[in-house]
Protein backbone atom coordinates (compact mmCIF):
# COMPACT_ATOMS: atom_id res chain seq x y z
CA UNK A 1 0.00 0.00 0.00
CA UNK A 2 1.24 3.60 -1.05
CA UNK A 3 2.52 5.40 1.37
CA UNK A 4 0.04 8.12 0.10
CA UNK A 5 -2.91 5.99 0.36
CA UNK A 6 -1.88 4.95 4.07
CA UNK A 7 -1.88 8.96 4.84
CA UNK A 8 -4.88 9.50 3.22
CA UNK A 9 -6.62 6.76 5.14
CA UNK A 10 -5.39 8.43 8.61
CA UNK A 11 -5.95 11.55 7.58
CA UNK A 12 -9.95 10.34 6.56
CA UNK A 13 -10.09 8.68 10.53
CA UNK A 14 -8.90 11.91 11.71
CA UNK A 15 -11.37 14.11 10.15
CA UNK A 16 -14.37 10.89 11.12
CA UNK A 17 -13.37 11.39 15.10
CA UNK A 18 -13.89 15.04 14.53
CA UNK A 19 -17.23 15.58 12.76
CA UNK A 20 -19.83 13.32 13.71
CA UNK A 21 -22.18 15.45 11.36
CA UNK A 22 -24.66 16.28 13.83
CA UNK A 23 -25.42 19.93 14.97
CA UNK A 24 -27.23 22.63 12.35
CA UNK A 25 -26.25 22.26 8.93
CA UNK A 26 -25.53 19.03 7.71
CA UNK A 27 -21.88 18.61 6.55
CA UNK A 28 -20.84 18.79 3.20
CA UNK A 29 -18.01 18.30 1.16
CA UNK A 30 -14.80 20.02 0.12
CA UNK A 31 -11.86 18.98 -1.59
CA UNK A 32 -8.60 19.98 -1.19
CA UNK A 33 -6.56 20.04 -4.72
CA UNK A 34 -2.80 20.90 -5.01
CA UNK A 35 -1.50 22.32 -7.97
CA UNK A 36 2.21 23.19 -9.33
CA UNK A 37 0.97 25.64 -12.23
CA UNK A 38 3.08 29.17 -12.34
CA UNK A 39 1.11 32.10 -11.34
CA UNK A 40 1.85 35.50 -13.51
CA UNK A 41 4.47 35.88 -15.58
CA UNK A 42 4.90 32.88 -17.99
CA UNK A 43 8.00 30.47 -17.17
CA UNK A 44 11.42 30.09 -18.92
CA UNK A 45 10.70 26.74 -19.91
CA UNK A 46 8.31 23.97 -18.20
CA UNK A 47 8.35 20.66 -20.18
CA UNK A 48 7.29 16.93 -19.09
CA UNK A 49 4.72 15.31 -17.60
CA UNK A 50 6.21 13.46 -14.39
CA UNK A 51 8.81 16.13 -13.53
CA UNK A 52 9.46 20.10 -13.70
CA UNK A 53 12.50 21.21 -16.26
CA UNK A 54 13.69 24.66 -15.72
CA UNK A 55 15.93 26.78 -17.79
CA UNK A 56 17.55 30.08 -17.26
CA UNK A 57 20.78 30.81 -19.57
CA UNK A 58 23.00 28.35 -19.44
CA UNK A 59 21.71 26.27 -16.36
CA UNK A 60 18.86 23.72 -16.29
CA UNK A 61 17.18 22.58 -13.25
CA UNK A 62 15.02 19.63 -13.17
CA UNK A 63 12.98 18.60 -9.94
CA UNK A 64 11.68 14.84 -9.95
CA UNK A 65 10.07 15.07 -6.64
CA UNK A 66 9.22 17.80 -4.21
CA UNK A 67 7.47 16.89 -1.10
CA UNK A 68 6.09 18.48 1.68
CA UNK A 69 5.34 17.86 5.41
CA UNK A 70 1.45 19.73 6.46
CA UNK A 71 -0.40 19.47 9.58
CA UNK A 72 -3.61 21.82 11.07
CA UNK A 73 -5.21 22.74 7.95
CA UNK A 74 -7.75 24.70 8.67
CA UNK A 75 -10.58 26.58 7.19
CA UNK A 76 -11.81 29.40 9.01
CA UNK A 77 -15.27 31.15 9.05
CA UNK A 78 -15.89 34.50 8.11
CA UNK A 79 -17.64 35.21 11.26
CA UNK A 80 -15.85 34.46 14.48
CA UNK A 81 -19.28 34.76 16.39
CA UNK A 82 -21.14 31.87 14.71
CA UNK A 83 -19.68 28.95 17.14
CA UNK A 84 -21.48 31.40 19.97
CA UNK A 85 -24.60 31.77 18.69
CA UNK A 86 -24.67 27.89 17.88
CA UNK A 87 -23.38 27.61 21.65
CA UNK A 88 -20.50 24.51 20.98
CA UNK A 89 -18.57 26.99 22.57
CA UNK A 90 -14.85 25.47 21.68
CA UNK A 91 -13.99 27.88 18.12
CA UNK A 92 -11.77 24.78 16.78
CA UNK A 93 -14.61 22.74 16.86
CA UNK A 94 -17.14 24.90 14.72
CA UNK A 95 -14.82 26.95 12.76
CA UNK A 96 -12.07 24.95 11.49
CA UNK A 97 -11.16 21.88 10.61
CA UNK A 98 -7.75 20.23 11.27
CA UNK A 99 -5.56 17.23 9.80
CA UNK A 100 -1.98 16.72 10.29
CA UNK A 101 0.95 15.80 10.04
CA UNK A 102 0.57 14.89 6.40
CA UNK A 103 3.27 14.43 3.83
CA UNK A 104 2.35 15.46 -0.36
CA UNK A 105 3.50 14.60 -2.92
CA UNK A 106 3.14 17.58 -4.98
CA UNK A 107 2.34 16.87 -8.75
CA UNK A 108 4.73 18.21 -11.10
CA UNK A 109 4.87 19.78 -14.49
CA UNK A 110 1.93 22.10 -13.75
CA UNK A 111 -0.81 19.37 -12.77
CA UNK A 112 -3.39 19.53 -10.32
CA UNK A 113 -4.02 16.55 -7.98
CA UNK A 114 -6.65 16.42 -5.51
CA UNK A 115 -5.44 14.51 -2.37
CA UNK A 116 -8.03 14.93 0.31
CA UNK A 117 -11.89 15.18 0.66
CA UNK A 118 -13.38 16.37 4.04
CA UNK A 119 -16.36 16.83 5.61
CA UNK A 120 -17.32 20.30 6.52
CA UNK A 121 -20.83 22.26 8.23
CA UNK A 122 -22.56 24.96 5.50
CA UNK A 123 -21.13 28.30 5.88
CA UNK A 124 -19.12 31.22 4.46
CA UNK A 125 -15.25 30.68 4.94
CA UNK A 126 -12.85 33.18 3.98
CA UNK A 127 -9.23 32.52 4.73
CA UNK A 128 -6.92 28.74 4.87
CA UNK A 129 -4.26 28.48 7.23
CA UNK A 130 -2.00 25.71 7.35
CA UNK A 131 1.98 24.57 9.06
CA UNK A 132 4.55 23.84 6.72
CA UNK A 133 5.60 21.45 9.89
CA UNK A 134 9.24 19.88 10.74
CA UNK A 135 8.25 16.60 12.37
CA UNK A 136 10.66 15.53 15.30
CA UNK A 137 11.28 11.69 16.37
CA UNK A 138 11.88 12.91 20.01
CA UNK A 139 8.73 15.31 19.64
CA UNK A 140 4.58 14.44 20.00
CA UNK A 141 3.23 11.51 19.22
CA UNK A 142 1.79 11.89 16.14
CA UNK A 143 5.29 14.00 14.90
CA UNK A 144 6.96 10.28 16.40
CA UNK A 145 4.72 7.90 14.53
CA UNK A 146 4.87 10.36 11.25
CA UNK A 147 8.69 9.80 11.32
CA UNK A 148 8.55 6.17 12.25
CA UNK A 149 6.99 6.23 8.51
CA UNK A 150 8.99 8.28 6.48
CA UNK A 151 12.35 8.52 8.17
CA UNK A 152 13.76 10.82 5.88
CA UNK A 153 11.52 13.42 7.42
CA UNK A 154 13.20 13.59 10.78
CA UNK A 155 12.88 17.23 11.12
CA UNK A 156 12.59 18.03 7.39
CA UNK A 157 9.66 19.96 6.55
CA UNK A 158 10.52 19.81 2.37
CA UNK A 159 12.51 17.46 0.37
CA UNK A 160 13.09 17.70 -3.58
CA UNK A 161 15.04 15.54 -5.68
CA UNK A 162 16.63 16.28 -9.28
CA UNK A 163 19.31 17.39 -11.72
CA UNK A 164 21.41 20.72 -11.02
CA UNK A 165 23.23 21.03 -15.31
CA UNK A 166 23.08 17.23 -15.11
CA UNK A 167 24.23 16.57 -11.39
CA UNK A 168 21.98 14.91 -8.83
CA UNK A 169 21.05 17.22 -5.98
CA UNK A 170 18.36 16.88 -2.93
CA UNK A 171 17.58 19.66 -1.28
CA UNK A 172 15.86 19.93 2.16
CA UNK A 173 14.62 22.64 4.99
CA UNK A 174 13.78 22.74 8.41
CA UNK A 175 11.49 25.17 7.54
CA UNK A 176 8.35 25.49 10.15
CA UNK A 177 6.20 28.55 9.39
CA UNK A 178 2.16 29.02 9.60
CA UNK A 179 0.74 30.16 6.48
CA UNK A 180 -2.77 32.11 6.34
CA UNK A 181 -4.47 32.94 3.04
CA UNK A 182 -7.33 34.78 2.31
CA UNK A 183 -10.10 33.34 0.25
CA UNK A 184 -10.88 36.34 -2.70
CA UNK A 185 -14.25 35.78 -2.92
CA UNK A 186 -15.02 33.61 0.25
CA UNK A 187 -15.84 29.84 -0.23
CA UNK A 188 -19.36 29.40 0.37
CA UNK A 189 -20.55 25.64 1.49
CA UNK A 190 -24.50 25.29 0.64
CA UNK A 191 -26.87 22.88 1.61
CA UNK A 192 -26.72 19.59 -1.50
CA UNK A 193 -23.58 20.55 -2.61
CA UNK A 194 -19.83 20.64 -2.90
CA UNK A 195 -16.78 22.16 -3.47
CA UNK A 196 -12.99 22.52 -3.92
CA UNK A 197 -10.37 24.81 -2.83
CA UNK A 198 -7.25 24.43 -4.62
CA UNK A 199 -3.61 25.12 -3.00
CA UNK A 200 -1.39 26.37 -5.50
CA UNK A 201 2.42 25.97 -4.92
CA UNK A 202 4.24 28.03 -7.22
CA UNK A 203 7.24 25.49 -7.85
CA UNK A 204 9.08 27.84 -10.56
CA UNK A 205 9.76 30.32 -7.79
CA UNK A 206 11.46 28.39 -5.25
CA UNK A 207 14.90 27.87 -6.37
CA UNK A 208 15.35 31.78 -8.51
CA UNK A 209 17.09 34.84 -6.66
CA UNK A 210 16.15 38.40 -6.82
CA UNK A 211 16.65 38.49 -10.55
CA UNK A 212 14.72 35.54 -11.40
CA UNK A 213 18.07 33.03 -12.21
CA UNK A 214 17.69 30.01 -11.57
CA UNK A 215 20.18 29.23 -8.12
CA UNK A 216 21.28 25.67 -7.14
CA UNK A 217 19.09 23.95 -4.84
CA UNK A 218 22.22 22.25 -3.30
CA UNK A 219 23.73 25.69 -2.03
CA UNK A 220 19.94 26.18 -0.22
CA UNK A 221 20.62 23.38 2.31
CA UNK A 222 21.23 24.34 6.13
CA UNK A 223 24.25 26.56 5.65
CA UNK A 224 24.27 27.08 2.70
CA UNK A 225 24.45 30.78 0.66
CA UNK A 226 21.12 30.27 -0.78
CA UNK A 227 19.32 29.27 2.54
CA UNK A 228 17.17 32.16 4.17
CA UNK A 229 16.29 33.14 0.31
CA UNK A 230 14.59 29.57 -0.47
CA UNK A 231 13.13 29.92 2.40
CA UNK A 232 11.50 33.43 1.89
CA UNK A 233 10.54 31.93 -1.97
CA UNK A 234 8.81 28.84 -0.50
CA UNK A 235 6.85 31.07 1.91
CA UNK A 236 5.73 33.50 -0.70
CA UNK A 237 5.10 30.60 -2.96
CA UNK A 238 1.23 29.37 -1.92
CA UNK A 239 -2.06 31.09 -2.94
CA UNK A 240 -5.42 29.13 -2.25
CA UNK A 241 -8.78 29.87 -4.37
CA UNK A 242 -11.75 28.22 -4.87
CA UNK A 243 -11.50 25.45 -8.09
CA UNK A 244 -14.92 23.74 -8.90
CA UNK A 245 -13.24 22.43 -11.94
CA UNK A 246 -9.86 21.72 -10.42
CA UNK A 247 -7.93 22.53 -13.29
CA UNK A 248 -5.46 24.48 -11.08
CA UNK A 249 -6.69 28.27 -12.59
CA UNK A 250 -8.55 30.77 -10.79
CA UNK A 251 -9.07 33.01 -13.77
CA UNK A 252 -12.31 30.69 -14.87
CA UNK A 253 -13.76 31.07 -11.02
CA UNK A 254 -16.45 33.60 -11.00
Amino acid sequence: MSTRLLAMLGMAAAVAACTDGTGPGSARTVSLTFSTAANGAPLLSRMGVEDDTLISGSDVLVITSAQVVLREIELKRDDDDACDRRGQGDDDDCEEFEIGPMLVDLPLGGATETVLTIPIDTGTYDEIEFEVHKPEDDGAAADQAFVAQHPDFDRVSIRVEGTWNGTPFVFTTDLNVEQEIDLVPPLVVTEGTGTNVTLRVDLDRWFRNQSGALVDPASANQGGQNENLVKDNIKDSFEAFEDEDRDGDDRDED
